[in-house]
């Protein structure tokens, strides 16, 4: 008698090992962008110290360090800002998903993105949907990232506008 082998329902990484992988991806994203920030803008910061110290009646009141900051405030925020901050962190993601399944922090726990109908890998197309579903997941209070906590196949609404779920890597689901 063959043993037919029958395929088992993947296992769903949940809310709170998620949360631990967004953990580390912000990690390595602030290692990353740390010092490329302030390589951009460590002047500007210093500039708005030095003119904050000048003004300072000793010691400040944490009430006149906030009008002295908003007084002085850098002014970030321009194209490269937008760039270095939100276009190419994005496009890192992008790239993460479609060519490892996984962030670095997914990885970390040994999860990846497949498509939840074939649990292959997604198409382009549906990882930047996932991505720019993101916004629609955190707009109502971040109800939508937290709908991965009670959702059967653990989706957030990002996962279920894309077509997608995050499950564990056992190594054994189609490409």
């Amino acid at each position: 008698m063959t043993d037919l082998a029958t395929p088992r329902e993947p296992r769903y990484a949940g809310f709170w090992i998620r949360v631990v992988a967004t953990t580390v991806d912000l990690f390595v994203s602030g290692i990353v962008l740390t010092p490329l920030l302030l390589a951009m803008h460590a002047g500007d910061y210093l500039s708005m110290a030095n003119k904050i110290l000048a003004e300072a009646d000793a010691p400040l009141t944490v009430e006149q360090l906030q009008r002295l900051l908003q007084k002085h405030a850098v002014g970030l925020g321009g194209p490269v800002d937008v760039l270095v901050q939100v276009v190419l962190p994005a496009i890192a993601v992008i790239l993460f998903w479609r060519f490892k399944g996984a962030t670095p922090g997914k990885m970390l726990i040994a999860a990846k993105i497949v498509d939840a109908r074939t649990l292959g890998k997604p198409s382009t197309a549906q990882l930047i949907g996932r991505f720019l579903a993101y916004v629609i997941s955190m707009l109502p209070a971040g109800i939508g990232l937290l709908w991965v906590a009670f959702d059967k196949r653990k989706q957030g609404w990002h996962d279920k506008l894309a077509g997608t779920v995050v499950i564990f890597d056992d190594g054994e689901q189609a490409e």
